[in-house]
């Protein structure tokens, strides 16, 4: 017997306990559900939460490793931040030097970059919780990059593409941004998340992550 079907019988045997945990005897004899927890089927609420705080995280390292890949090609550490922030700015984002002022637009940046990685881990997440769940590290891993990349396209190439220059007249983030650098930059966070998945699983009968 596989590892994966091995993890899918446990799964199985692990949901049949916790519906028996639920179920209560009437004095007529029938059974009825005795409470709604832990929740049955796909905990849609909760893999929505985790999956917003574990982009958070992936969306962390991600930047993290910008800004040091950054420094090491000679770039400023936060280039690829002044780059985004030519969707809501325009050229203007590029011209920024530095000061006071500069840094709350750059805090700001961050704030959206990070916020953006989260909403992103929610579709990530509930992708490899729904089809992936018992799959193995390594294909996790791969399936991982494939949808890392996958996001990749649809932002720069299905949607920036055309939508930055209908709302801005400019297509900086797609025309500025190196082809390497827009793909390793989803592909560290998409391994990231899957690397800290783990910390978004549901325990069925325990109740908690």
């Amino acid at each position: 017997m596989d590892d994966q079907t091995r993890a899918r019988l446990i799964q199985e045997h692990l949901n049949e306990i916790a519906r028996l945990h639920n179920v209560q005897v009437n004095a007529d004899g029938s059974t009825s559900a005795a409470n709604t927890w832990p929740p049955q089927g796909y905990y849609w609420l909760f893999n929505i939460v985790s999956g917003m705080t574990l982009g958070f995280i992936g969306a962390t390292v991600s930047l993290l490793a910008n800004v040091v890949g950054a420094l090491l090609v000679g770039e400023p550490p936060l280039k690829l931040i002044q780059v985004y922030l030519t969707f809501p700015m325009g050229e203007r984002a590029l011209q920024l030097s530095d000061g006071p002022d500069a840094g709350m637009v750059y805090f700001v940046g961050c704030v959206l970059y990070l916020v953006t990685g989260a909403f992103y881990g929610i579709l990530f997440h509930l992708v490899m919780t729904w089809y992936f769940r018992s799959a193995g590290l390594g294909k996790r891993m791969g399936i991982g990059s494939l949808v890392g990349l996958a996001l990749w396209v649809v932002n720069f190439y299905l949607i920036l593409s055309w939508l930055q220059p209908a709302l801005l007249n400019g297509n900086w983030i797609v025309s500025t941004v190196p082809v390497w650098v827009g793909a390793g930059t989803h592909l560290v966070f998409a391994w990231t998340m899957v690397l800290v998945q783990s910390f978004g699983h549901f325990d069925r009968m325990g109740g908690q992550a």
